[in-house]
């Protein structure tokens, strides 16, 4: 594949690996945290990319890469965001952490293509009640990391534990009618349905 797909914004990873990884699939230019502990002039530099290129970050989807994303997104809220699932960035030798750099071509592709924006502040959203996520399992209860982590990646939202989730769902404006299509696609249905279907 010589016509690689051109990326017009920067590409925010984690390291060496992911920018390799990602340049073999895309043409397109990169910025390195180097790790979780991002320093300023890395913040700076992301500050700048987003103002003249705009910027997509696409970290690893474990903790270390959740918590750039978060420190990130309070220096440039409205950047794009790419997600893979934990599933698609699994290392083909044990022992090796998750990552960009195991992800196959067409995961990353796909992930670059359908890149999201989350929306700052608007009237016109309601957000999801508590409840709700109670209801489908997604906060409290046996299985409900896992359930998340299906949502997330049915979403393309990324992995959030309990107290993050409400916030990444109106950060991209989920509404409840995509929440419960996206449950219902990941076949978890609130409890009292599910134990009718088994």
């Amino acid at each position: 594949m010589t016509d690689k797909l051109r990326i017009e914004e920067i590409i925010v990873v984690e390291g060496k690996d992911d920018t390799r990884r990602i340049q073999e699939v895309v043409d397109a230019d990169t910025i390195e945290t180097i790790g979780s502990a991002i320093n300023e002039d890395i913040l700076e530099q992301i500050e700048h990319a987003q103002e003249t290129r705009g910027v997509i970050i696409f970290t690893d989807p474990d903790f270390s890469g959740e918590k750039i994303r978060k420190t990130i997104m309070e220096v440039v809220p409205d950047a794009q965001h790419a997600f893979l699932s934990r599933q698609l960035a699994a290392p083909k030798k044990r022992g090796n952490s998750l990552g960009v750099e195991h992800a196959s071509d067409e995961a990353i592709l796909e992930a670059l293509e359908k890149v999201v924006t989350p929306i700052i502040e608007s009237d016109d959203y309601q957000e999801i009640a508590r409840q709700t996520l109670i209801e489908y399992g997604l906060i409290a209860g046996a299985r409900a990391k896992e359930r998340r982590e299906k949502l997330g990646d049915e979403l393309r939202i990324g992995y959030t534990n309990s107290k993050q989730l409400t916030k990444r769902l109106k950060m991209f404006r989920i509404t409840e009618k995509e929440l419960i299509e996206a449950m219902h696609n990941i076949n978890e249905l609130p409890s009292e349905k599910s134990e009718e279907s088994i």
